[in-house]
């Protein structure tokens, strides 16, 4: 039998981390976690992009923490966010690829449209404990508004299962292609559900899924899904500590919105402007002025997360709420999308799907007024699985990661580090990753980063990059470092568990 694999993290906080109501109670910080999908490195102002306006995002970088090196779990979705969930890489955690389980389901009819039966992804292991029962287990209220992704309706791991107190939005992420969708699905502990339901959008099925009269629907679900984050947000009084979780779709395909003041003013913008004939199979329907719809999109983004800065301050929870900011992946090409146009990249190469730069290296923004120094900017390198531990440490939670573990699950682990020293100004105290790393089948690529080297490989070749030199990854120097080549290999080696819903080809010797 393997031995459990984990690293022990200090869990010694701060004397600034946690203020005090009295004595003996001390004051846990509230946490909002705002995941947004598919947004490239480049596409916020604070980053470089020059087309999309973001006052929001970037007032929210010159109130905390901008990273330059922070990387997501996986260059697509679910498997991205199970290693935020799980706090595993893709190399340890059972979740690895957008499996799907629609296909097989029967259909049913909302209206005159059909739909699935059964929608979701391939769920997260059951045994294997997440962050919302992590924070449930440290006294949290959790709410999660937006895609889930972590399971198919009616299987082990849905949100009414996995420790999360109030949802709203889309268990399937394949669901979410639709902004005008047919249903969108709810579990809430506070209305009395005992399960995650379905909530047909009663005035967007009676009109169709694909063509000109798609745009008759009115039931946008980016609003929706902020709506009910927002209402959680109102509730919340300041005598528990809360975690949010906000999974906005936004500013994925489909490029669709309503035709308000946001798209009104990057239609004036981009008055020449490139059409999309559309994808019925993608549910990606047909859009015009989609340089503006993208724009507007992130620019959309941008208000709800003013919009939650606004509610925080109107109700006193402003100084103790942690918000974090950051993407899935990086950006896609599907429904329309122009990355080249808009530089999303940042000068790195690759898009969503890929373990290049691109396609992992994400913004990522801390806002913690009177915690995390305001106005800085941190070359720290981190990815999704640090941030379990790094929630744990914020919490004061010392079980972490040993009371966790589960010995009934051959080699289960933990593959982060917290950041909190980092975040709270102490670089001495933080611990550095040895190596960061990323596999997916679906283009059959694994990435390992380990200092300034980058390893890629594709199918089972490999190439070495220089970061420090060659930030888009255009030169490989394998032949000319192969001791170098051979700790990055075996580090793959090493780290790799075979997974068989989602294979890959390792490095040839």
């Amino acid at each position: 039998m393997k031995k459990s694999r984990f690293l022990l993290i200090s869990v010694t906080l701060l004397p600034a981390t946690l203020k005090m109501y009295s004595a003996e109670k001390p004051l846990k910080p509230n946490i909002i976690f705002i995941l947004c999908d598919d947004m490239g490195y480049g596409d916020l102002g604070c980053y470089g992009q020059k087309y999309i306006q973001t006052p929001n995002l970037d007032r929210m970088a010159q109130e905390g923490m901008r990273f330059t090196q922070a990387y997501a779990g996986s260059p697509v979705s679910a498997p991205s966010r199970a290693a935020l969930m799980t706090g595993q890489h893709s190399g340890h955690g059972h979740v690895r690829g957008n499996k799907e389980y629609w296909p097989q389901s029967p259909v049913m009819k909302y209206g005159e449209n059909k739909d699935w039966s059964i929608v979701g992804q391939e769920p997260y292991d059951a045994n294997h404990v997440i962050l919302p029962e992590i924070m449930k287990n440290n006294g949290y209220t959790t709410g999660m508004f937006g895609k889930w992704a972590g399971g198919y309706e009616g299987s082990c791991s849905t949100p009414d299962k996995r420790g999360v107190d109030e949802y709203y939005g889309f268990i399937c992420q394949f669901q979410a292609h639709l902004y005008y969708p047919n249903f969108l699905n709810r579990y809430s502990k506070s209305k009395g559900d005992t399960a995650t339901i379905r909530l047909t959008m009663e005035d967007n099925i009676r009109y169709p899924m694909f063509g000109d009269d798609y745009k008759k629907r009115t039931q946008y679900s980016a609003d929706l899904i902020h709506g009910e984050a927002l209402q959680w947000l109102d509730a919340q009084d300041g005598k528990q500590p809360f975690y949010g979780f906000f999974t906005y779709t936004l500013p994925h395909a489909e490029l669709a919105q309503p035709n308000d003041s946001i798209l009104k003013h990057y239609k004036k913008q981009f008055f020449t402007d490139k059409t999309w004939g559309g994808s019925e199979g993608s549910r990606y329907n047909p859009a015009e002025h989609t340089h503006a719809q993208f724009a507007g999109m992130i620019t959309r983004l941008d208000a709800f997360v003013g919009e939650i800065f606004a509610k925080l301050k109107e109700k006193g929870l402003d100084e103790n709420t942690i918000v974090i900011f950051s993407s899935d992946n990086g950006p896609h090409e599907e429904g329309g999308a122009d990355p080249s146009f808009f530089g999303r990249d940042g000068k790195l190469r690759g898009l969503k799907r890929q373990c290049y730069e691109g396609g992992i290296r994400i913004p990522f923004i801390v806002r913690w007024p009177g915690h995390v120094p305001a106005g800085t900017v941190n070359d720290h390198q981190l990815a999704f699985y640090d941030v379990m531990p790094t929630f744990c440490e914020l919490a004061g939670d010392k079980r972490f990661p040993k009371k966790y573990l589960n010995k009934k699950i051959d080699g289960d682990c933990f593959d982060g580090i917290s950041f909190a020293p980092t975040l709270l100004g102490d670089d001495a105290r933080q611990q550095k990753h040895e190596f960061l790393y990323w596999e997916f089948h679906e283009t059959d690529q694994i990435g390992v980063r380990m200092g300034d080297w980058k390893l890629v490989v594709k199918k089972g070749e490999k190439y070495l990059y220089n970061l420090a030199e060659d930030i888009h990854e255009d030169v490989n120097v394998a032949a000319q470092h192969p001791d170098i080549l051979q700790q990055m290999v075996d580090i793959i080696l090493r780290e790799h568990t075979d997974n068989k819903l989602f294979p890959v080809t390792l490095p040839r010797l």
